[in-house]
């Protein structure tokens, strides 16, 4: 038997990698006569760019950049296709992770970080440009990355607005003459791991905007922000911000970058299977294990245990999730996808120390499994 090992990050807790080592560990303990082989995933979200390089065989360059609250910071940018093309994380300059949770303020955390990544990308002679928007800290419309290319968001009086994302219902009109024209002559890549719109109550400001320590209140100045970007960006391209699945990614971010920028907005977990070359190692599993932190119903919106059990499903191949938490209402339709769905937190388990034993509990949930098939018991042996 050989088994794939093809697990998401668990978010807060384990890398994607670190997730497939615990479950490799728990098989190996259980005595199990197999093989194995690990490929962690990534659906766009934090680590999925480093995936994609470390899986292509490129390398990183060290830059500077500006962190969401605008100081420097050293981050770095990554290159595959010997340098041809450029592969960046926008959580490495844009991410929740760089601030702590004192320092959350999505009415003023920008991505301009991001968008310096992309000009210095540019710089360094890449002409294809893949962006992993996973993890972002902000609720800015991408106006901060556009900015820092060269695009200028304007008031009634032709100045120049500042305090973004708050001040953007001040937004009168959107100034293009500046753009750095390298980036219309680039395939820009957008990587989405969520399929929401940019407005509503499933928009960015809504969904997202708490997860990034936004208050009530504050949710509904940034729905009003991003209406007004919304609707002054229409005037200005003739192009609906709102119009795109993916958009509300990453706080409008997608949406942003597909309008001005002309950038392709896709399923993240699609194309990094593609991109790594996940179909042949698939070919020789007789079993696949998948996971991430929580399986749920936004699971079933494209997240990368789903991309996995698609295709592993197209070739009847079975597939065991294994996830710190399963959600009971979305139980019913998870299970068109997967044949076993397993939660390996123990219920007595409080969060925090569930994230803290999230290695150990994904070991222990692999050796169960390993059990299962020396005995016979498990069903998909």
């Amino acid at each position: 038997m050989h088994i794939l090992i093809a697990p998401n990050a668990f978010k807060n807790s384990l890398s994607a990698k670190d997730a497939s080592e615990a479950i490799r560990l728990g098989l190996l303990r259980s005595g199990l006569s197999c093989s194995l082989s690990c490929f962690p995933i990534g659906d766009g979200g934090d680590g999925t760019a480093s995936l994609i390089v470390e899986s292509l065989g490129g390398f990183f360059d060290e830059v500077t950049a500006h962190d969401p609250l605008r100081r420097e910071i050293k981050t770095s940018i990554g290159f595959i296709d010997h340098g041809k093309s450029a592969v960046i994380e926008m959580a490495d300059s844009s991410g929740i992770k760089l601030l702590r949770k004192q320092e959350l303020d999505p009415l003023h955390a920008s991505s301009f970080g991001t968008g310096e990544l992309i000009r210095k990308a540019l710089e360094k002679g890449a002409r294809r440009i893949i962006l992993g928007i996973g993890g972002s800290a902000t609720v800015d419309g991408g106006c901060g990355a556009l900015e820092a290319l060269g695009i200028r968001f304007l008031d009634r009086l032709k100045k120049e607005l500042t305090g973004l994302p708050e001040n953007l219902p001040g937004l009168d009109s959107i100034d293009l003459s500046g753009i750095d024209k390298r980036i219309l002559e680039t395939e820009l890549v957008i990587l989405c791991d969520v399929n929401n719109f940019l407005l509503g109550e499933k928009g960015a400001a809504a969904v997202f905007g708490p997860q990034k320590g936004a208050s009530e209140n504050d949710v509904q100045v940034l729905e009003k922000a991003m209406q007004k970007l919304r609707d002054i960006s229409l005037v200005c391209t003739g192009k609906d911000m709102n119009a795109h699945r993916h958009g509300g990614a990453a706080g409008g971010i997608a949406a942003a970058m597909h309008i001005f920028l002309n950038a392709r907005l896709e399923q993240g977990i699609e194309y990094f299977l593609d991109i790594t070359g996940f179909d042949e190692e698939l070919q020789k599993a007789d079993l696949v294990i998948t996971g991430e932190g929580r399986i749920d119903l936004q699971t079933l919106e494209g997240k990368g245990p789903l991309g996995v059990a698609k295709r592993a499903k197209k070739k009847n191949i079975p597939v065991s999730a294994l996830g710190g938490q399963v959600s009971e209402e979305a139980y019913s339709q998870l299970k068109n996808y997967f044949d076993e769905l397993k939660a390996i937190n123990k219920p007595a388990e409080n969060l925090n120390a569930a994230v803290k034993n999230t290695a150990f509990n994904l070991n222990q949930a692999a050796y169960e499994i390993g059990i299962e098939l020396k005995s016979g018991k498990y069903k998909y042996e």
